[in-house]
């Protein structure tokens, strides 16, 4: 079922999908640099249970950009061999009673515009309308598993973190993570999730319950891509994620995504996230602004 054309008023936290954005705002009190030494192992003692887990869990959803948002940004193909290709792209932000709801579009080389529509939430959808068709279609299955583009590196699975709800999420260790603590979580992935995916690997600060990475593993155990958030860019008071890092273990080759401009504090259109409206432009809020690097 599509996602619904209405939603309620903007009264929620709201989560930032864009590859991986929903959950990462919440850190932006500043991670300190990776020392240069090796730290050890931090003590497991105090381990969640999988009641706390679950709290924690619910609390990474409802992390994210307060408000409705329109957000810019630039997204780089940086294979290890071949040319580097920068793609540019627009992202438009809310939030249903469900999970949160992004519209993304993705100009390519050619000048077309590639639209995605990604709901989060216990019954996920991904839409898409690409050139040259002139209807939305849902995708599933391994589909959501191809790259946005030619290139890149992300995923509409990435986009949406679907593994937030998954069932039976577990704390496997208390790891340092950028010289912090952070929970390390392993969500097993339900049958039939596609793209040969076992369980998502991902570390939670202990601290402000804030993505800061993930590892997509096989059903080996093997590392098949990861995602990492590299830096915050605070705007009016508010924390963004500036620069996100997607790898492919298997080639090594990288796609990095980096914002641009904002525009928060808005109060979008309905219709912007409906499947029906992704043949149309969505329209630049006129209070966006470009973000210095």
């Amino acid at each position: 079922m599509p996602p619904k054309a209405r939603f309620a008023p903007a009264s929620f936290r709201r989560a930032f999908f864009l590859a991986g954005w929903v959950a990462l705002t919440a850190a932006s009190v500043g991670f300190a640099a990776a020392p240069p030494q090796k730290l050890p192992e931090l003590a497991q003692w105090g381990k969640p249970d999988a009641a706390e887990a679950a709290r924690i869990v619910g609390l990474v959803r409802g992390s994210g950009i307060a408000g409705d948002h329109y957000l810019e940004f630039e997204l780089q193909a940086l294979p290890r061999r071949g040319a580097e290709i920068t793609y540019r792209g627009r992202y438009w932000g809310t939030r249903a009673a469900a999970g949160a709801i992004s519209r993304i579009e993705l100009t390519d080389a050619a000048g077309a515009v590639h639209r995605y529509l990604v709901a989060n939430g216990p019954q996920p959808s991904v839409w898409r309308m690409q050139p040259p068709a002139s209807a939305a279609v849902r995708l599933g299955g391994d589909e959501l598993f191809a790259p946005l583009l030619p290139g890149l590196e992300v995923s509409a699975f990435d986009l949406q973190l679907p593994y937030l709800y998954w069932p039976g999420p577990r704390v496997e260790r208390i790891a340092r993570l950028r010289g912090r603590p952070a929970y390390e979580f392993l969500f097993p992935a339900p049958a039939g999730t596609g793209g040969g995916v076992g369980a998502v690997r991902a570390f939670l600060d202990t601290q402000y319950n804030a993505l800061l990475q993930s590892e997509v593993l096989g059903a080996d155990g093997a590392v098949l891509r990861s995602f990492s958030l590299q830096s915050f860019k605070t705007v009016g008071g508010q924390p963004l994620p500036k620069v996100l890092d997607y790898r492919n273990e298997r080639t090594r080759d990288k796609s990095r995504l980096a914002v641009v401009g904002a525009a928060l504090d808005l109060a979008l259109p309905a219709g912007v996230f409906d499947p029906a409206t992704l043949d149309r432009n969505a329209g630049v809020p006129g209070s966006a602004v470009r973000l210095d690097p």
